[in-house]
Parts: C-alpha cells; sequence; structure tokens
C-alpha cells in the first residue's frame, strides 16, 4: 500500500531531522540498506555463473551446441551481474544526498572527486606522460 503525499513528507521531515541529529547513524542505515540489494544481485549472479557453468558443460558433453552457447550466455549474464553490483557498491554517493536530496542541514558544499590530469598532447611519448605525471605527483605529495 503506498504512501499519502502527507505520509511521505512527514517521512522526509524525520529523515532530515535524523541526518541533522545523527548524520552517522542516518548514513550507516542508508548503506545497510544498500548492502542487502548488493547481496542479493551477488547471489544471483553467482548461481547464474554456476548454473551456466553445468549448461556448459553439459552442452560439450552431450555435443549440443545451442546447450552450450545458452550456458555460455548464462555464465556472461551472472558475471555481468556480479560486475554490477561490485561497480555500484562503489559508485554510491557519500554523505547526505542519498537520505536528503537537499544536502547538508549546515549548508556545506559536496565532496568533488579528484581532480583528472590533462589530456595528453598529440605526440607525447609514454614514458613523456609517466614522467609528467611522476612529477606532479611529487609536487602534489599525492603518493
Amino acid at each position: 500500500m503506498p504512501l499519502s503525499d502527507h505520509e511521505q513528507r512527514l517521512l522526509e521531515q524525520m529523515e532530515r531531522a535524523l541526518y541533522a541529529e545523527d548524520p552517522k547513524f542516518a548514513t550507516s542505515m542508508r548503506d545497510a540498506r544498500s548492502v542487502a540489494g548488493d547481496k542479493r544481485r551477488i547471489a544471483g549472479g553467482v548461481v547464474a555463473v554456476l548454473t551456466g557453468m553445468g549448461l556448459l558443460i553439459g552442452g560439450v558433453a552431450t555435443q549440443l551446441v545451442i546447450i552450450g552457447v545458452l550456458g555460455f550466455l548464462a555464465m556472461l549474464a551472472g558475471i555481468w551481474l556480479v560486475l554490477s553490483a561490485f561497480r555500484a557498491g562503489a559508485e554510491k554517493p557519500e554523505g547526505p544526498t542519498a537520505v536528503d536530496p537537499t544536502g547538508p542541514p549546515n549548508g556545506a558544499a559536496p565532496k568533488q572527486g579528484p581532480k583528472r590530469s590533462p589530456r595528453p598532447k598529440h605526440g607525447e611519448s609514454l614514458s613523456e606522460r609517466m614522467e609528467e605525471r611522476w612529477r606532479r605527483r611529487r609536487e602534489t605529495g599525492d603518493f
């Protein structure tokens, strides 16, 4: 049964209040919900890989090409599920954006990712680019 508009607004208000009062707890609760979904995705992917492996071996044993192809496709789908679950876990936003889309209550700006190095110049060799990166790291102290 879906929530009414009034109930949704109250829930959002409670989430904002929780984040303002205890941001560490709010973040841990948000992460716990997403981990359960990731575990199901990983488990489904592993089951698909094992099923695909069984089909592939069965296809080779019975010399039925279609069964082997289906097994291979099932394995690919399982690997894709597992990798997408890990990738989604790595790309989860940090801070209050998942709990409170309006941002932190104190108005702090969101964190920005690391700065990317400029595109390599045309004709620049790999060794020159690596030397330039090493020089920049030594200057900035990023090791």
